[in-house]
């Protein structure tokens, strides 16, 4: 029973240990593990640049996301704590490094264009209380700049004004430029770049709007901020930091040219009159849901593009991650180093996935552990038994032998010269007393003395009379115990109680210690 006991206490600790680290430790170890990234000896400190946190692809769920309704119990499980998780992450590892502006690169939603108003709102709130910055006590007006995705107003097949109009109420419009530092940010709806009649209204406001910064200044350096890539060739490799396989090419368009409905990147003349016509120095993008690095070759230099993975564990990327970006102020009036002037660092955040695998592993590992843990602990294993054994002869050799050493030091010894001449050292004789012979014991007064033979007739009972008693006492017990089929059950029913009785015990330490730490990052305090 204390074995048991002792069984339970120590999974209870354990499962404390794994909720801690796996629901707050982890957040704290992604947040030290990263840091805003650092200048170089030549450039000015990082406390005269803009500070800037860059977010990818939430892409909260929705009915759409797995074709379950809104009211079903499934779907609102997943969606609290695929939310559960981003707000972690955002006000656990985000704003604690007080960033100067925050940058969503688009699929704030996951079925964005497909939505009723009523969802769209719904899905809208819960935006906002995931990426809160209530809690922000040193800046809580941060400013906050967002992109389109195809997930939020669709690509060019299914542009509606209805959409796009509800979200340029909400979000801003679709193409804008804003100026953190001394680096020109570049907003452009990708979904429209592409895609659509020639004559589409969307399509032409876009692209003018490039065209107006193109002949505009150029003395910033200037950041392109696009959902979707730009084009790489296929096979590209993406960096080290990428987990899944490369994602190529594809472009479906819809019949009687009315727009495209699917693309990985933007196609390669979009590409590069792109580049040519805003000349960055810096590309970011998001949609491909993974890290991708990529370096264009351009007339005017190799520009470095950044595809960020999604933020959420539940967008197929085991390593969900934001990148921290550092905006400065010109080195010099004539500088053309602007390499300097955008200092990135891509961060990664808890790999939710691989701790919600974890539990279910401790999970089955503490049932396994308390059905089968021994009775009486794990001395009662004949294979501990035998281990035992051999360790306490091991230690008895060891014992005896530092006895007979140590008897052979204490004895005397004396000097013995031989004829020769010669000394040599004899341990004396030790006198021992006479041995008393152990088959003879004195039974009475003077030298009376019972022999062996003796003793042996007077002490040996009578041998038909142990076999009679044996017998009767061997058929009274066999009729007591109980069958052996009614002892199994027993001890099985036993050994159930006993595992429902720690379940119940860990559960009721453990639970409470879940929900409190659930709700409190979910609660706005």
């Amino acid at each position: 029973m204390q074995s048991a006991t002792r069984l339970t206490l120590l999974l209870c600790a354990a499962w404390t240990a794994a909720l801690l680290y796996g629901e707050m430790g982890a957040y704290w170890e992604a947040h030290l593990s990263c840091s805003w990234p650092s200048a170089s000896s030549s450039s000015p400190s990082l406390n005269n640049h803009v500070k800037i946190a860059v977010i990818a692809d939430p892409q909260l769920m929705d009915s759409t996301s797995l074709g379950l309704p809104a009211s079903s119990i499934v779907l609102q499980a997943v969606e609290f704590f695929t939310d559960l998780n981003m707000r972690r992450s955002f006000q656990s590892v985000i704003l604690p490094f007080k960033p100067d502006v925050i940058l969503f690169l688009g699929d704030h939603f996951d079925g964005g264009p497909y939505m009723s108003d009523e969802e769209w709102q719904e899905s809208l709130f819960r935006f906002k209380h995931i990426f809160s910055m209530s809690g922000q006590r040193t800046n809580p007006h941060v400013p906050v700049y967002y992109l389109s995705g195809n997930h939020d107003i669709g690509y060019s097949a299914f542009h509606s004004p209805k959409v796009i109009s509800r979200y340029e109420k909400e979000f801003g419009p679709r193409n804008y430029h804003f100026l953190s530092g001394e680096v020109d940010f570049v907003v452009v709806d990708a979904q429209t770049l592409d895609g659509g009649a020639k004559q589409s209204k969307e399509r032409s406001s876009t692209w003018e709007f490039i065209k107006t910064l193109s002949s505009g200044n150029e003395s910033n350096p200037r950041v392109l901020l696009t959902h979707i890539p730009l084009y790489r060739p296929n096979n590209t490799p993406c960096g080290p930091h990428r987990s899944s396989p490369v994602i190529n090419q594809r472009i479906y368009n819809a019949p009687m040219d009315q727009g495209i409905r699917y693309q990985n990147y933007l196609s390669k003349e979009t590409s590069d009159l792109l580049l040519r016509l805003l000349k960055p120095t810096l590309v970011l993008s998001g949609h491909d849901h993974d890290q991708c690095t990529v370096v264009h070759s351009t007339t005017f230099g190799p520009v470095t593009e950044h595809t960020l993975g999604t933020i959420s564990w539940q967008q197929g990327n085991l390593y969900p991650s934001f990148m921290l970006l550092s905006a400065g102020p010109k080195l010099s009036p004539n500088s053309t180093d602007f390499g300097q002037e955008v200092l990135t660092n891509l961060c990664f955040l808890p790999k939710q996935t691989h701790i919600y695998i974890w539990y279910i592993f401790q999970f089955v590992i503490t049932v396994l552990l308390l059905v089968f843990w021994p009775k009486n602990g794990l001395s009662s294993l004949p294979c501990m038994n035998k281990f035992v054994s051999f360790m306490r002869s091991v230690g008895t050799e060891l014992v005896s032998r530092t006895k007979e050493k140590d008897d052979e030091e204490d004895g005397e010894f004396e000097m013995v010269w031989d004829a020769e001449g010669s000394m040599h050292l004899v341990k004396k004789a030790v006198a021992r007393s006479p041995s008393t012979n152990s088959d003879s014991r004195t039974t009475g007064r003077g030298n009376v003395v019972a022999r062996t033979t003796a003793r042996k007739h007077q002490s040996e009972p009578d041998s038909s009379v142990l076999v009679e008693m044996g017998s009767e006492t061997a058929q009274e017990d066999s009729g007591k115990l109980p069958r052996p089929s009614k002892w199994n059950i027993r001890k099985v029913l036993q050994r159930l109680f006993r595992v429902v009785q720690s379940i119940v015990v860990i559960a009721a330490l453990n639970v409470p210690l879940y929900m409190m730490l659930l709700f409190n990052d979910w609660i706005d305090r």
